[in-house]
């Protein structure tokens, strides 16, 4: 392509500005299009859907497609979904003015995680980029959500960093290009294949220009103001990200003004498999917002409450003091029912202040834009004196945070008209009064029509033709109209400039010269309309710092209004938080069933967890019957407490929890290489490793991904790591009826089941938890609730039977077996002799016994009827002559 483009200074120019970011699709501005060429015309037409052609033809012909410039938001949304970065290239001026060649440069590029337009963006959810940086072992973490100004920052190791990541969802993630291989780059690109990663210079990351950097943009000396030491890694990881959105945006970025520091001790530990098991944010099936805890909850009204509610739902709180400032403010507005209504219903008119200051900082804000800030701004007053003298610390902090910013609102309802167009360069925007000169050109231009009438009724006159008029086309602009039949009048003075179908066109001097001035002052006009909205959006930017504080202040207010509305409508009650490590709820439920079920369908249920009541429950019951929803409750009841939100209970006493591990449902990982098993294996290493006393535990069926035998013995041995070893909290639903005899033994553990009603051969599960071990899981009765077919049916009951009996006589031979070992041992006892043999079984609590070894793991079938051994069983050795002996043989032969 290099020869030809340098065939033509347009193709040259194009060149030039690729060669600027050779990994971005140049969107080319050509007059109503933007176009691609080459490599990227391809690229786009595969992308996009677009008709690749080519200008010339044969061997050097240059692909290229292109779109309407209307249309670039459609299809800049169509890229980020790709991963595709684009360039995007405007004419920086006037083609009607321009010499030669237009002046083009490129204005942003546009990434998955640098975006700023509301068409691009989900309003309810945030659009993070992230960088990462590794010095010696360890792990500096930044994220930015360019759109609202957010921009924060911590430290890390390469074992969290796989959760922190999960946390944020961030669009993109930026590394350095030394770490593609690094073994963490490789485990965020397998656990977040939807993630762009972006290898940037290592040179971005050098801990001094990093430092450099954010103390230019955020006018310090020094970092430390913020809460982070300028000699911090995540400081380089920090500089990286700005680098990055300096390259791309082209522009100040006014609106960010502040670093947060994340402080990870402040916040409830949740990893990525917890995350997805409580179905949090997302469906563990679909992937779904819909039927997720955060759907379940979210009454916000304004987009930015609702992004705020996600975060706080990703990041519950440790601090027993702000925790209950929060549970004060719903507190408040839940009894007043009048406040909270005036607030949801003045915060609905309000639009997204934190996405419009980033619009604002980054240049980018529309004519409509700044309208609606200023109605925005309008609707302010009104929330703050409803908050005024609230007993509420936090909201009476909200009060004091929510700026008023009068000359903002004042300088916009001044200047812009109520409805402006969408173009911004059309004229329009400007309210009249507003500027003396914008006036007068606009007279000009408006009182052309009314010469225009005057002139037309003097030229009848003048000639005595009837029917001559002015009229206007883009051609050849204002033109006298005469038809053939009055040719013979035509004034000396008229020049002829066409000839229609029955008629002349004709101009004068006078008309072309009022023409002229009506046509520059329409231009003219536009011109200033432009730039005094240029001004005046350069004087909001300035104040976007302040108008992210609002937007923030108001996003709160709705979190705890939303969540005051929630448990008004439910009937949530207000925990009680502790310090101490105990779990007690009375007629709890499940937030998302609660609603999801019809009122009054699900049935609450009681937890006693702590002191006297023991720390780890261990629940049996049947499949369907409930256990999963139980134990996950519990977990999301923990959860929305340290959120700040009310619960559905009767009462809660909550001690606060650090971190909470649920290591629920079952998955494998093909891309990994790893089984179900493995999974989940891995899942519960990390729990065992990392749980402390203050933790939640949430185990459900650990070790039904192998043998009854090997199962048995991790769940046994697990559910006693849990007990003498950490012990934490923990609800642990199991199969393994083996289990309850732990409790036998285990001060700490209590067994509970959930009951059920059989009748006539009929279950009803009754979904309420009860004390005490399940002895059976009804799972033939539930896979023909399932609609598994009757033979089926009828064949398991029948082995069923067959493995029961087997098992009672091999229990009844162990018992034998173990009172003869008994007597023989004391026997050996007195005698001074004990056994040493390590295949020995190994004694559990109760009745029920384990063997060691690969002896009794043959297949569950070796119990079933089998006619050579009922042929055996039935003959008595002591009576049998020879030749009944060889009749048996002869028949144990056919058999066999």
């Amino acid at each position: 392509m290099d020869a030809i483009a340098d065939a033509t200074p347009m193709m040259r120019q194009y060149r030039e500005l690729k060669a600027r970011d050779p990994e971005a699709l140049l969107l080319f501005r050509m007059g109503d299009f933007y176009e691609m060429f080459g490599d990227d015309a391809e690229r786009a037409g595969e992308l996009l859907g677009l008709t690749v052609t080519s200008r010339d033809k044969g061997p050097n012909a240059v692909p290229m497609a292109g779109f309407p410039h209307p249309a670039l938001e459609s299809y800049l949304a169509k890229l980020v979904a790709a991963g595709v970065r684009a360039a995007v290239c405007e004419q920086v001026e006037d083609p009607k003015t321009a010499k030669g060649l237009v002046k083009r440069e490129i204005v942003r590029i546009v990434t998955p995680g640098t975006l700023t337009d509301e068409a691009l963006l989900d309003p309810r959810a945030s659009n993070h980029l992230a960088a990462v940086v590794e010095v010696k072992g360890k792990l500096g973490l930044a994220w930015v959500e360019l759109s609202t100004a957010r921009f924060t920052l911590t430290s890390t190791h390469r074992l969290e960093i796989q959760d922190e990541i999960a946390r944020l969802a961030p669009a993109e993630l930026l590394i350095a290009e030394t770490a593609v291989d690094a073994p963490w780059v490789r485990a965020l690109r397998a656990a977040a294949p939807g993630m762009t990663i972006t290898p940037r210079p290592s040179w971005d990351f050098l801990a001094d220009q990093a430092r450099q950097l954010l103390c230019e943009q955020f006018r310090v000396s020094t970092l430390s103001g913020f809460g982070v030491n300028d000699d911090a890694i995540e400081i380089q990881a920090a500089g990286a990200l700005l680098a990055y959105l300096r390259e791309t945006q082209k522009s100040a970025l006014l609106h960010l003004r502040r670093l947060h520091v994340h402080r990870r001790e402040e916040v409830l530990g949740l990893d990525e498999t917890t995350r997805r098991g409580l179905e949090l944010t997302r469906t563990l099936r679909e992937g779904k917002r819909d039927g997720s805890l955060l759907h379940a909850i979210d009454l916000t009204v304004t987009p930015m409450g609702a992004r705020l509610l996600a975060e706080w739902l990703n990041a519950p709180l440790t601090n027993l003091d702000a925790l209950r400032r929060r549970h004060d403010a719903v507190g408040d507005l839940v009894e007043d029912a009048a406040l909270r209504e005036e607030l949801r219903r003045g915060l609905a008119t309000i639009q997204d202040l934190e996405r419009l200051a980033g619009r604002m900082g980054t240049g980018r804000a529309t004519p409509r834009d700044l309208v609606g800030l200023a109605r925005s701004l309008a609707a302010l007053p009104t929330l703050k004196a409803r908050l005024t003298a609230r007993r509420s610390a936090a909201l009476r902090q909200l009060e004091a945070q929510l700026d008023l910013c009068p000359e903002i609102r004042q300088a916009i309802d001044e200047t812009m008209v109520d409805d402006p167009p969408l173009a911004l360069k059309e004229g329009g925007l400007i309210r009249d009064g507003f500027h003396p000169l914008l006036d007068e050109l606009r007279d000009i231009a408006s009182g052309g029509k009314s010469w225009i009438a005057r002139f037309q009724a003097e030229q009848i006159r003048r000639t005595g033709i009837p029917s001559l008029k002015v009229g206007f086309n883009k051609v050849f602009g204002y033109y006298i109209e005469v038809t053939h039949q009055h040719q013979s009048k035509v004034p000396p003075d008229f020049i002829r400039k066409q000839t229609v179908k029955n008629a002349e066109r004709y101009i004068t001097a006078e008309l072309k010269e009022y023409e002229d001035r009506v046509l520059r002052a329409e231009d003219q006009a536009r011109e200033l309309e432009y730039e005094l909205f240029i001004q005046l959006r350069d004087r909001v930017a300035a104040e976007a710092p302040r108008l992210v504080q609002v937007g923030e202040a108001l996003a709160q207010l709705d979190v705890l209004a939303a969540l005051a509305e929630l448990a008004a409508r439910r009937g949530y009650r207000r925990p009680e938080l502790v310090s101490e490590p105990i779990l007690k709820i009375v007629a709890g439920r499940h937030p998302v069933l609660d609603i999801l079920m019809p009122e009054g369908r699900f049935i609450p249920n009681d937890l006693d967890l702590g002191g006297d009541s023991g720390t780890i429950l261990l629940l049996t019951g049947p499949n369907m019957a409930g256990k999963s929803t139980y134990i996950r409750q519990a977990a999301v009841l923990c959860i929305l407490a340290q959120m700040g939100s009310f619960l559905p209970v009767k009462s809660a006493t909550i001690g606060l929890v650090d971190r909470i591990f649920a290591r629920v449902g079952a998955s494998d990982e093909l891309g990994r290489g790893q089984s179900t098993f493995m999974v989940e294996m891995t899942e519960t290493a990390n729990i065992l490793h990392n749980a402390t006393a203050r933790s939640l535990v949430i185990l459900d069926e650990i070790g039904r991904g192998t043998s009854t035998f090997d199962g048995v013995s991790l769940a046994w041995a697990i559910a006693e790591y849990l007990h003498d070893v950490i012990g934490c909290r923990a609800l642990f639903a199991t199969h393994y009826h083996e289990l309850v005899d732990l409790e036998t033994v285990k001060p700490g553990l209590r067994n509970a089941n959930v009951s059920v009603l059989e009748q006539n051969g009929e279950i009803v599960f009754l979904h309420r938890i009860v004390p005490g071990g399940a002895d059976q899981s009804y799972g033939i009765h539930v896979a023909r609730l399932a609609g598994v077919p009757n033979p089926v049916l009828e064949r398991a009951k029948a082995i069923l039977a067959q493995l029961e009996a087997q098992h009672r006589r091999m229990g009844e031979s162990a018992a034998h077996s173990h009172s003869d070992a008994s007597r023989s041992s004391e026997g050996r006892a007195a005698s001074g002799t004990t056994c040493t043999n390590a295949s020995a079984a190994v004694a559990v609590p109760g009745l029920r016994r384990v063997k060691t070894g690969k002896g009794m793991q043959a297949s569950l079938f070796a119990a079933l009827p089998d006619p050579i051994l009922d042929e055996l069983a039935a003959v008595d050795p002591e009576t049998l002559d020879p030749q009944a002996a060889l009749d048996l043989i002869r028949r144990l032969k056919q058999l066999a």
